[in-house]
């Protein structure tokens, strides 16, 4: 969640957003980019299913913002990188969306009992819902690139079918889904349209401590968090999953997706998310034996067919 990478062009079936472009890239690296943010972006889940045992999701976010930051820091003041002069409120916005919202949404349903495969097709409706904002950030969105979006999601469908179940859900899950939904896509939509450049470091920097900030009061609220970390079991299994939490997905993926919006048009970039539960199923399969149905594979064919339908120039 492989296609090619989805560089805008005079010639893309969506017309540019007003904001004005990035310069292109001199070195051509930016090729593989989509590649390495589908594996990097999948791993979330892995980590999740590896880390939320021992600790409140918002714990394990809160942790995982103070593991980044830990990182960032010094690689701002090292490298003395320029701020978001005049955006810096956007950024920070934007950061809410992405993680506060998104991720605390979707690890808090899981959490309390929203079945992953559910959780998985709720949130795949998001490249649908950006696809019909597109035209608040200056977009237009092809009709293939719609027979794309609807193949991706029915591809996503077919992936997380055995793993749809109604077992433990309640409105309180649901709603978490949905606020994970809404968050995600508003925070794509709104970074694409007021703050879509920035400096990687200093921007993420942003992102990360205005998310701890805002997570803090419901975790002390909801999960007592406090100095002792008493609901924190410090297992390798969980320590694991937060040093790939930090590393690999808060710096690695969101690093890659910044990039991919700040070069692409939201829609195209939204529907690399369709790789996203075949990936993971795949790693599942290779990691934990989960099993790999005829179907599955059906819809992981469907998905990135669909996916090839959007981004293609």
């Amino acid at each position: 969640m492989r296609p090619s990478a989805p560089e805008s062009s005079a010639a893309s079936d969506v017309q540019a957003s007003p904001v004005p472009p990035a310069p292109p890239s001199r070195s051509g690296w930016l090729a593989p980019v989509p590649l390495f943010f589908v594996a990097l972006w999948s791993t979330g889940f892995i980590a999740a299913k590896y880390g939320l045992p021992y600790a409140p999701p918002l714990t394990f976010l809160i942790l995982r913002c103070l593991g980044a930051l830990l990182v960032l820091v010094p690689m701002v003041l090292v490298g003395g990188a320029p701020w978001p002069r005049g955006r810096i409120l956007h950024v920070a916005v934007a950061g809410l969306l992405l993680q506060a919202g998104y991720l605390g949404g979707v690890w808090s349903a899981i959490k309390i009992g929203m079945p992953a495969g559910l959780s998985a097709l709720i949130v795949g409706l998001q490249p649908i819902l950006t696809a019909f904002a597109a035209p608040l950030v200056g977009e237009r969105v092809s009709a293939r690139q719609w027979l794309g979006l609807l193949l991706g999601l029915g591809g996503v469908g077919l992936v997380v079918y055995a793993k749809i179940s109604l077992n433990g859900l309640s409105p309180a899950a649901i709603g978490l889904c949905l606020l994970a939904l809404l968050s995600i896509t508003s925070g794509t939509l709104y970074q694409k349209r007021f703050c879509p450049h920035f400096d990687l470091r200093t921007g993420t920097l942003i992102q990360f401590a205005a998310t701890a900030l805002a997570l803090l009061p419901l975790a002390v609220l909801l999960e007592d968090f406090g100095p002792a970390l008493a609901s924190v079991h410090w297992t390798p299994q969980f320590v694991g999953a937060l040093l790939w939490s930090v590393l690999a997905l808060s710096i690695g993926a969101i690093f890659l997706l910044f990039r991919l919006i700040s070069r692409n048009d939201a829609t195209r970039v939204t529907s690399l998310l369709y790789l996203t539960p075949p990936t993971t199923a795949v790693m599942a399969w290779l990691m934990f034996g989960e099993a790999l149905s005829p179907l599955g594979l059906v819809g992981m064919v469907v998905a990135v067919t669909g996916v090839a339908f959007v981004v293609r120039k």
